[in-house]
């Protein structure tokens, strides 16, 4: 396997990762519902009405029972690929004599990928069922709230649309320095091991300072959502306790998605990042071969 990016690796083990993914699918699915869930049955409660709670009590413990052997059955394929990919990547950088240091980083930055799949990637299924499906819930609720929702996550896409080549920069200037490390340790030259430390977190910080303006500037839209949307549902004369709290909680569970999303788009932009990197130079030696 010469070609190593996210792609590649869900077309090729498409049937072991398309069960966890719908498996976290269905159980984003169950969360979405508690907001309305928790809605009737403050409504139910307040007109006597006491089995109005069973219907939240199934839901909780169906989305207990789907969430648990996703885990159970995640833990066990990722493992799997890892042990099939990075002995594969290890053999190609060894074809082409590529120095320890490099290979040594290259095994640290293919964990990612598996990280990746494993930690992040249910929670970009979970953030993106949420999105969407509180978006068409609110739509049905308030529509005022709902465009306030909508440009909210417009601003988002905004930020990483002007910032986004900025970010990938510094992730390849990271990198750079990373597969350095194993040869500058080995240097024994404090001089080279502190100039070394210095490049890499000064990459680190400007990374991290991107990333902390990005939040500035997203978490006012933030603020102006929360503060606009008792507002506006007051206002427009949503009279029952459940309802209101219901799309309370579904702004709420929104917001927690969007501010999500900076990380997981650094995660990608930075995969993206390592992808070619290891990619392109398998793709050189290739040719180098060939020719």
């Amino acid at each position: 396997m010469n070609n190593f990016s996210l792609r590649t690796l869900c077309l090729r083990f498409k049937w072991r990762i398309s069960a966890t993914v719908g498996m976290i699918g269905i159980g984003a699915g169950l969360e979405l519902l508690f907001p309305l869930a928790i809605g009737f049955a403050i409504d139910g409660l307040i007109d006597g009405n006491s089995f109005a709670v069973w219907p939240l009590a199934a839901l909780g413990l169906g989305a207990l029972v789907v969430g648990t052997l996703q885990r159970f059955y995640d833990t066990r394929i990722y493992a799997g690929i890892y042990r099939t990919i990075t002995p594969e990547m290890v053999a190609a950088e060894q074809s082409k004599g590529s120095d320890l240091s490099i290979i040594s980083a290259r095994v640290d930055l293919l964990t990612e990928f598996v990280e990746f799949l494993e930690s992040t990637m249910p929670e970009i299924i979970q953030a993106t069922v949420n999105l969407v499906g509180v978006l068409i819930l609110i739509a049905f609720l308030d529509l005022n709230v709902f465009i306030a929702c909508v440009a909210l996550l417009s601003l988002m896409l905004c930020i990483f649309w002007v910032t986004g080549g900025r970010n990938y920069l510094l992730n390849a200037r990271y990198n750079d320095e990373l597969e350095k490390q194993v040869n500058v340790l080995g240097s024994r030259s404090m001089l080279h091991i502190n100039q070394h430390l210095k490049r890499l977190m000064g990459s680190a910080i400007k990374i991290s300072d991107l990333e902390t303006i990005n939040y500035f500037v997203l978490f006012l839209g933030v603020i102006a959502l929360l503060v606009f949307t008792p507002l506006v549902v007051v206002d427009s004369g949503v009279l029952k306790y459940g309802m209101v709290f219901s799309i309370l909680m579904y702004v709420l569970s929104y917001v927690e998605s969007l501010v999500a999303c900076p990380i997981f788009i650094q995660k990608l932009i930075r995969l993206h990042e390592i992808a070619q990197r290891i990619s392109s130079n398998n793709s050189e030696q290739t040719n180098g071969t060939s020719g």
